[in-house]
């Protein structure tokens, strides 16, 4: 199956062979007709598997064709800035022969940029990609006004649940007309989020692909560590030249810090990446990552979802992460789109049991390294041994088999 086997109008199928498509995704080959015939969707499915085109493309194609004139028929939520930032680039790499326009609107910055948002709201663009408070403000002002919207995207809605959005939802929701077309995109499915589907979607078609299993082409392995070992064993492995571009995740912004520092210490192009940069620190530094100018960037589960950058070879846990869909979500960000990578673990003593569920939600045991001799010796830490119920408690974990991607 190719792109063109959906019949879009033909200067958005000028914009998707400009971008490189040419084979849909799994997603994209499920999703796609069910919203052209304009049914509601709940989607379930991890990042990394091309589910950005699959509402864009179909939306873009209905936009096209009704040809109504610039105005909000379109509204995407998103929970942070950065993934509005990305699906804005994405709409303008697609949209460019069509002459829709879109404006991303976000938290963060100054007056000046609270400014530029509204003036791009008045400006009458067509698709409209917001987090939800800053929504809220701009809705507030009475500048902006929803009743013309006739798609509804939720893009990673578990994320936005987690991080309270759901009254802001729910508010955004009031005004926005009932006859809407929504779709509602999650990376897991839990209680919440099938509850909030109830509450707003209409007889929706549902798609669910293997939220809990990482790419194919990930090459998981790990390193049993004391915490003392961390910083000069990432040291080593980003000094040996093999990965060109890679993310270190720890568990908090204290530890992003002090990372941050060891490895400038040891002359290692690095930069950290939290909330307390400005906005537009944070934006050069993502946008540095993304153009191969800045080699290593180190954050934390924020940004394992709040960044869409092909190429990244390298993966590196600092922290082994409490619940294993981060695990899922952090090492995601490498082998996209058919590629290869390798993702890197370091556990201490403390780590068992988060290894274990870990383990127990891929469905495999994770590959372990020999710590380097001048390192020192590693932790005693206790065999892994497979678990006689393990089936059942994959069960637990929803764990379901992997489908192979075709295109990003």
């Amino acid at each position: 199956m190719t792109f063109q086997d959906f019949n879009f109008n033909e200067q958005l199928t000028e914009g998707i062979l400009s971008m490189g498509y040419n084979t849909p995704t799994l997603i994209q080959e499920m999703a796609i007709p069910v919203i052209l015939e304009g049914k509601d969707l709940i989607a379930c499915a991890q990042t990394g598997t091309g589910k950005t085109a699959s509402y864009l493309l179909p939306v873009l194609h209905k936009i096209g064709q009704a040809d109504e004139g610039h105005r909000i028929t379109t509204l995407i939520l998103a929970p942070t800035r950065e993934l509005a930032q990305q699906i804005d680039q994405q709409v303008e790499g697609l949209a460019y022969f069509t002459g829709l326009s879109s404006i991303a609107i976000f938290g963060g910055g100054d007056g000046i940029v609270y400014e530029q948002q509204r003036r791009g709201i008045q400006n009458k663009v067509d698709i409209l990609i917001a987090t939800p408070g800053r929504l809220i403000s701009h809705l507030t002002s009475g500048v902006l006004k929803l009743d013309q919207v006739k798609y509804l995207i939720l893009d990673e809605a578990d994320r936005m649940l987690d991080m309270g959005f759901l009254s802001d939802i729910m508010r955004i929701i009031r005004d926005i007309p009932a006859d809407r077309q929504t779709l509602l995109f999650s990376a897991t499915m839990p209680a919440p989020i099938r509850g909030l589907a109830k509450s707003i979607l209409r007889n929706p078609e549902q798609i669910n692909l293997a939220t809990s299993q990482p790419a194919i082409g990930i090459n998981q392995q790990l390193y049993k560590v004391h915490d003392t070992q961390k910083g000069k064993l990432i040291t080593m492995l980003l000094k040996n030249n093999a990965y060109t571009s890679t993310i270190i995740f720890a568990n908090t912004k204290d530890k992003v810090k002090e990372l941050n520092r060891e490895l400038r210490a040891a002359h290692i192009k690095v930069s950290a990446f939290h909330s307390d940069f400005e906005q537009n620190e944070r934006e050069k530094i993502l946008l540095d990552f993304k153009n191969r100018k800045l080699p290593v960037i180190i954050g934390t589960d924020a940004l394992s979802r709040g960044i869409d950058v092909e190429g990244i070879d390298l993966v590196i846990n600092y922290d082994v992460p409490s619940d294993p869909e981060d695990y899922i979500h952090r090492i995601g960000r490498t082998a996209r789109a058919a590629t290869t990578g390798t993702a890197i673990t370091l556990v201490n003593g403390r780590d068992v049991r988060k290894l274990k569920n870990i383990e127990l939600l891929i469905g495999k045991s994770i590959t372990e390294n020999v710590l380097p001799p001048e390192l020192g010796e590693a932790p005693a830490v206790e065999e892994r041994k497979p678990s006689e119920n393990r089936n059942r408690n994959r069960n637990k974990f929803k764990n379901k088999k992997k489908p192979d991607n075709k295109a990003s």
